[in-house]
């Protein structure tokens, strides 16, 4: 059974709440948070992330991605950022200043 089937509804819920909030977060932050369903094809590699359009500041989701999977990404891309003006909940807060710290494990 995969990961994402053995989550409750409650968990879910969560879940979703979390990226909605990771999304306006960053939004607020100046990107625009684009969801795609990004093709793959032979030759090359396409994946979620940020990147910079003309003016704009982009972060592209792959919408195939599980929810976990797009927190991450936008947890990442939050990381490093000044954020201290801006309301996070405790666990959004916890996930962009873990992605934030220097891994200790690699050390």
């Amino acid at each position: 059974m995969s990961r994402s089937a053995e989550k409750t509804p409650t968990a879910l819920r969560g879940e979703m709440a979390l990226l909605d909030e990771l999304k306006r977060a960053a939004t607020q932050v100046g990107f625009a948070v684009r969801e795609e369903k990004l093709l793959r094809d032979v030759g090359y590699r396409v994946r979620s992330g940020a990147c910079r359009l003309r003016d704009a500041q982009l972060i592209i989701l792959d919408r195939s991605l599980p929810p976990a999977a797009q927190i991450d990404i936008l947890a990442e891309q939050l990381s490093g950022r000044a954020l201290d003006d801006l309301y996070l909940s405790p666990a959004a807060r916890k996930l962009v200043d873990r992605r934030g710290q220097p891994d200790d494990a690699a050390a």
